[in-house]
């Protein structure tokens, strides 16, 4: 499951926030989002936080959920496997 989301993950960093499909393709999945990883940036974050609402139904409370939430893609797939609402039955 993790897997899956990490890739619909990079399919929105390149789709949405138009980053460099190759960079986000040969991004290991536990390498930093921001910084010297990917290199995104605050504007980047506040898009990625409503993206994640959009098609994950995830909300980040605050800017300290989203530092931690947005470390990696394996950590924020696995927080959006934590947070995601169960599927109605």
């Amino acid at each position: 499951m993790r897997d899956k989301i990490v890739e619909e993950l990079r399919e929105i960093l390149i789709r949405d926030l138009k980053v460099d499909a190759v960079s986000v393709r040969e991004l290991a999945a536990s390498a930093p989002l921001f910084g010297e990883g990917l290199g995104l940036d605050s504007l980047d974050a506040v898009e990625l936080a409503f993206l994640m609402e959009k098609n994950f139904s995830v909300t980040i409370a605050d800017m300290e959920q989203g530092q931690q939430a947005f470390e990696s893609l394996k950590i924020l797939a696995e927080f959006i496997m934590e947070k995601q609402p169960a599927p109605a039955a």
